[in-house]
């Protein structure tokens, strides 16, 4: 059963000023800065006009705790780059450390993206807004007491929890390429929230989650659902596996949808092996938009930053149903995206993994180093060779 809206859509816009501000270290694959970047596009096309645009709500400890552990969030709270020595074994207990590591203001930026979420679903609850947007959020390998594949604090998990309040059920969709497995494994035994991932599956490729048979346990035994794909799948193959697939999961009668839109799915990502096209990433957030009931819309993995800040623009003029310039506007911003000047990339079977484009400069160098030594988030071999059509 479908909910209708109102003539007018009513869209949320959240974005805190200095998230994008955050840094992992020195060649770490995940960058904060992909936020400003986006939402200097968002500006730059007007899109900002067309939608309500809220500075976040910073979550508390006690929000964090509504699903993870208090050590844990004690732990996130209390660490920092200079008093890490002193927290050899909490490091080790809670998975922090080389993936997942201690830098300055780690408790600040989880707060303000877990924030910005918890505050989309409250305005969902509420009948503020019929879709909320973070960009910051969508978090999704975050476990209950401990962090996982770059996330400390699963946002998405503490969001459909106040979700719940109000709504029966929600549905939950993952486009990321990575397994959303921290999301799985909280609702693993629950009927009320059916989790539906689409992503890499197999040799060794993180989490090491997702298989097909994982369909939940008890009285979530079959709201669980995987759909593990292959390496260089693209907009027509994507497109034929989601579309049928979310409109059955649509008959679980959710009356809420989380859509995670992790933009590493997209070709030439640095950590990923997919072969999407902005445009068919979009396709898959437009195709969920459809359902007219009440939608928060999450960021998620993207590590090829030009493209993530490209492919969420996108998504919020989808989201928005604004048509938007190929050009991309001028603006100080636009420096970081070098050559590019255009919102979409070339069709998804002209893409090639070959890294042609140089890296960040503090990410020469070291972004290898870091690749080789994190075994689980190894740069796949997928960058070395061209995907045909």
């Amino acid at each position: 059963v479908f909910f209708t809206f109102k003539m007018s859509i009513r869209t949320s816009y959240f974005y805190d000023p200095d998230v994008g501000n955050f840094h992992y270290g020195a060649g770490h694959p995940m960058k904060p800065h992909r936020l400003s970047l986006t939402h200097s596009l968002v500006l730059h096309y007007g899109l900002y006009k067309k939608m309500m645009v809220f500075k976040p709500y910073k979550a508390s400890q006690h929000d964090m705790c509504r699903f993870h552990s208090e050590d844990y969030i004690d732990f996130l709270q209390k660490v920092s780059p200079n008093n890490m020595q002193g927290f050899t074994k909490s490091l080790n207990t809670f998975n922090v450390g080389d993936d997942c590591p201690v830098f300055p203001g780690l408790f600040e930026f989880c707060s303000r993206y877990t924030g910005a979420s918890l505050q989309g679903a409250t305005q969902l609850n509420h009948k503020i807004c019929d879709i909320a947007i973070n960009w910051a959020g969508g978090l999704h390998h975050a476990k209950k007491f401990e962090a996982s594949g770059f996330c400390y604090v699963n946002d998405i998990v503490i969001s459909i929890l106040e979700l719940l309040k109000y709504h029966p059920r929600v549905l939950y969709i993952d486009i990321d390429i990575h397994h959303g497995d921290g999301v799985q494994e909280a609702f693993y035994l629950t009927d009320r929230v059916m989790t539906v991932s689409f992503h890499k599956y197999g040799n060794y490729f993180f989490p090491g989650t997702g298989d097909m048979y994982e369909v939940g346990a008890e009285s979530g035994r079959y709201y669980c659902l995987n759909v593990p794909l292959r390496d260089g799948i693209d907009d027509q193959s994507e497109a034929a596996a989601v579309c049928p697939i979310v409109l059955s999961a649509g008959r679980f009668e959710g009356r809420a949808v989380f859509l995670q839109c992790g933009a590493d799915s997209l070709g030439c990502d640095r950590l990923g092996c997919f072969n999407l096209s902005i445009r068919g990433h979009g396709e898959c957030v437009e195709f969920v938009k459809s359902f007219k009931i009440p939608l928060l819309v999450l960021g998620g993995g993207g590590y090829t930053v030009r493209n993530v800040a490209r492919c969420w623009t996108y998504e919020t003029s989808l989201l928005l149903e604004e048509s938007i310039s190929d050009e991309l506007p001028y603006s100080g911003e636009t420096l970081h995206f070098l050559l590019l000047v255009q919102i979409h990339d070339v069709p998804s079977d002209m893409l090639s993994y070959e890294r042609t484009d140089d890296p960040d400069p503090d990410e020469r160098g070291a972004e290898e180093n870091y690749t080789r030594s994190v075994g689980r988030h190894k740069r796949p071999s997928c960058f070395t060779c061209r995907i045909e059509s």
